[in-house]
């Protein structure tokens, strides 16, 4: 009778109920969107409110936002899917199927799913890729932007051209493109970077409900493989129209800091930046309190007028970096500690004023 039980539980599921075992998320509310013939499963908080649209990245599924959904849920709709290829999503055969305009089309689909004009759009690494397309392809439906260790493409793409430490760094992506990749990408491979042990349970669980070929054709489709293949990556992106917040982890090894660098270049509004020393690659994880307070703090307050007249540098302190009408100002920290403060227009006596605190700090070391 045993192997009657699973049928029998699934026959008897109540209409619009989903009998899969979720990760653990109190009062989530699961779904699923339609894009153009893929379903997307969603996980949802909230309901009154701005759409919030939250994008995981590699390798990783919705459950990864669980520490900052909540907290929007106050006053937000928030939705957390899963990417195409991804956990309970749809998994369409073929490279093509994840290319960057079906990517940002699953998120046009999520706002216009839950009735919404636009969202406060909120990704990581590849979810930040396709958070960065979604707003320079569709700038009315994108309220406010928050990219989560995922710097603009062409700041990408300016280091892998000229940062050898970047291209080499970013080996692992042009290996995901060799054939017969996917078949090293299994669930204990995919979900090592998962330090807790109950939490990599749930990993393992959406990565084997994954599909490793989907996943990784996320670069075949969209990350240049050769240097020749630099100038044509990424060609729709240019200037967003803001305002934006980037949080950064340090520590990323995959994603140099250098990468940050003349964001503000390519936004037109505004633009915050903030740099976490401690964390890396995953800086949802390694630093969640801090981005949280980092994600609410911004949206509570007002951006201010749009501008590209902004300028600034990173530096290895740490570095919290905001966006202004006509400078950026910086707030050099050493633990809680203050050490240096710069509110400049000009880049160049940003940089001298960086080092200059740099040096000062490690002279006080010395004596």
């Amino acid at each position: 009778m045993r192997h009657l039980v699973l049928p029998f539980l699934l026959l008897t599921t109540l209409p619009g109920q989903d009998p899969v075992d979720h990760a653990p998320l109190p009062g989530a509310r699961h779904g699923y969107v339609h894009a153009d013939g893929v379903r997307l499963h969603y996980a949802a908080l909230g309901s009154g409110g701005p759409l919030v649209v939250l994008l995981h990245g590699f390798p990783d599924f919705w459950w990864t936002w669980r520490g900052l959904m909540p907290a929007l849920a106050a006053d937000h709709h928030v939705v957390a899917i899963d990417m195409r290829g991804y956990n309970l999503s749809d998994k369409p055969a073929g490279t093509e199927a994840y290319s960057m305009e079906k990517l940002v089309a699953d998120v046009a689909a999520t706002v216009r799913h839950f009735g919404h004009r636009s969202a406060i759009v909120v990704g990581h690494d590849w979810g930040g890729a396709v958070a960065w397309g979604f707003a320079m392809a569709h700038p009315d439906m994108v309220r406010r932007l928050v990219i989560l260790n995922l710097p603009h493409p062409q700041c990408l793409i300016r280091e892998l051209r000229d940062n050898p430490r970047q291209w080499k760094n970013s080996q692992y992506a042009r290996t995901f493109q060799l054939p017969g990749a996917h078949l090293m990408a299994t669930p204990g491979a995919l979900s090592r970077w998962v330090v807790n042990t109950d939490d990599r349970a749930h990993y393992l669980r959406a990565f084997r409900r994954s599909d490793a070929k989907a996943m990784l054709s996320y670069y075949k489709a969209n990350y240049p493989a050769k240097r020749q293949e630099l100038d044509q990556a990424f060609p729709r992106s240019g200037k967003v129209r803001g305002p934006v917040l980037m949080v950064h982890g340090l520590k990323d090894q995959a994603l140099l800091p250098e990468t940050l660098n003349d964001t503000w270049r390519w936004i037109e509004g505004d633009l915050t930046l903030t740099t976490v020393p401690g964390a890396g690659h995953f800086v949802q994880h390694d630093a969640p309190d801090l981005v949280r307070r980092a994600i609410l703090s911004w949206l509570g307050r007002d951006p201010g007028p749009a501008t590209s007249d902004v300028m600034g540098r990173v530096t290895n302190e740490r570095c919290l970096v905001s966006g202004g009408p006509v400078s950026v100002t910086a707030l050099f920290l050493q633990g809680d500690r203050v050490i240096g403060f710069s509110d400049h227009r000009s880049r160049d006596r940003f940089a001298a004023d960086a080092d200059r605190h740099a040096a000062g700090d490690r002279g006080e070391k010395d004596k």
